[in-house]
Parts: structure tokens; C-alpha cells; sequence
């Protein structure tokens, strides 16, 4: 009978640095799945943001079209029909936002957000150049995010720096900032990785605490997952494929085209 079996130090010894090694295998594991799930939140949010600012003046300008050419037809026919669709077009155009609109979403959980910001001062927001960071970004941002995120820690402390800091690394690689990156890894060499766990008195019990808390966050990071992967700006991402940028260019490209096509249109109807 081995020493495990008689309940030895050995054998105690033996099952603790198994135990051990699960919980740094699972460590592992969840920072990996947080890193894409991150990557694809941030690409997410890219996304919109690009959305918004590309495409938005042209869906904004083919609802005005609509209108007039609606409006130009009910003046040229007075029909009870026509004045109608031109009441419904009118209708449809987006109104200017109410204060309660105007505010809803500036603040996040780190006080106002970047279009909140740049209102306030003055200042153009900074528009990510691209949905999706170039490929040395991306291997920067993995790399650093290895090494110093919270969840290698449970010593309260050291997470709360780590967190701050990882905001940081976020912020940068959502803007795609390869040389920002750098400069953070260099910033994190001075700075040390910190405590690595706090002092354990029962190391099995906390040892099985940790998977614990590990498998639930786990699970919320799933279901986070699958709120992005759901969302509207999450399925036309995962539409995109590999080039989500080029896809942002084609249906600008499409929008132009309905917008001279609905000028020359509404052109035409003023002319006669």
C-alpha cells in the first residue's frame, strides 16, 4: 500500500502538489478562453464604433432622401395615400435625441466614457484605425496578458493593480497601439510581477476554493461569450470572417451608390 493510500505526510504531500498543478492548469485555461473572450469583445466594440461613424451619416441620409422624395411626390399628386407615406417617411427620419438620450451611456465604470469625454473638452474621439489590430498587437497583447493578469493572484492588493493595469494593456490594444504595448511589457518588467498567492494555511482546502471560484468564472465569461456572439454587431462580425474591415467598406460602397441613385431621383422630381 502506497503512502496516499495510508494517508502519509507523503501521501498528503503528493495529492496537495497534484492539486496544485489542476489549479494552475485551470488558471491557464481561463485566462486563455478571457484573452478571446476580450479579443472578441474588443473587436466588437470596434466594430460598432466604425459602424456608427462610417456607415451612420449615409443610413442618415438615405432616410432624409426618402422623405423628401416621399414629401416631393405627396405635393406633386396630393393623394390621400402619398401624404400619408410622406407623414410615415417623415416619421421614420431619426429625431434629435431628448437630454435623457443625450446622456444614456456616458458614463462607464471608470466615469465618463471616450465620447462623453471628447464632448466635454473639446476633443475629437479617438477612432480605432481598424476593427481588428494587426497581428503584432494581437501577440503583444497575449503576451502580456499571461503575465499579468489578476486571476494568477488572489492576494487583494496585487489583483487591484493588476486590474488597473490590465485596463491599460485593454485600452491599448483595442486602439491597435503596437509601440503602447511595448512600453506597457517594459513597464510591467520594472514593476515586477508582485505577490504570486497569499499565504495559504490550509493549502488543500484553498486549493479547492480556488477551482471553485475558478469554474464560476468560467461560467460567467461563457455567458458573456455568448451575449456578444448573439448581439447584432457580434453576428455581422462573425459574418465578416477573416476581413471585417473590407466588409465596412462594401456596404459603405452600397450606400453611396443608394444615395445617388435616391438624388438623382428626388432631383428629377423637383425638376418637373
Amino acid at each position: 500500500m502506497d503512502d496516499s493510500e495510508t494517508g502519509s505526510p507523503a501521501g498528503a504531500d503528493e495529492a496537495t502538489a497534484r492539486l496544485e498543478r489542476a489549479v494552475r492548469a485551470a488558471e491557464t485555461a481561463l485566462i486563455e478562453f478571457e484573452i478571446a473572450v476580450e479579443t472578441f469583445r474588443i473587436e466588437v466594440e470596434n466594430f460598432s464604433r466604425l459602424h456608427e461613424q462610417r456607415l451612420g451619416p449615409l443610413y442618415a441620409r438615405l432616410e432624409e432622401l426618402d422623405a423628401l422624395i416621399a414629401e416631393a411626390v405627396a405635393d406633386r399628386t396630393g393623394a390621400p395615400e402619398d401624404l400619408r407615406r410622406a407623414r410615415e417617411a417623415r416619421a421614420a427620419v431619426a429625431p434629435m435625441p431628448g437630454v435623457a438620450e443625450l446622456f444614456q451611456g456616458w458614463l462607464d465604470a471608470d466615469g465618463f466614457g471616450p465620447e462623453a469625454y471628447a464632448m466635454l473638452t473639446g476633443q475629437s474621439v479617438q477612432e480605432p484605425p481598424r476593427v481588428r489590430p494587426g497581428e503584432e498587437a494581437r501577440r503583444l497583447y497575449r503576451e502580456l496578458v499571461r503575465r499579468c493578469h489578476p486571476d494568477l493572484v488572489t492576494d487583494a492588493t496585487e489583483r487591484d493593480r493588476r486590474d488597473a493595469f490590465l485596463t491599460r494593456v485593454n485600452q491599448a490594444y483595442a486602439r491597435g497601439e503596437e509601440d503602447t504595448l511595448r512600453e506597457l511589457a517594459a513597464e510591467w518588467e520594472r514593476g515586477g510581477p508582485g505577490p504570486a498567492r497569499a499565504p495559504e494555511h490550509d493549502p488543500a482546502g484553498e486549493l479547492y476554493a480556488r477551482l471553485e471560484w475558478l469554474a464560476e468564472r468560467k461560467e460567467l465569461l461563457a455567458d458573456a461569450a455568448a451575449a456578444l456572439e448573439d448581439s447584432a454587431i457580434g453576428s455581422m462580425l462573425r459574418m465578416a470572417g477573416d476581413d471585417p474591415d473590407a466588409m465596412l467598406a462594401e456596404i459603405a460602397e452600397e450606400l453611396r451608390r443608394r444615395v445617388t441613385g435616391k438624388e438623382a431621383e428626388l432631383a428629377t422630381l423637383l425638376a418637373r
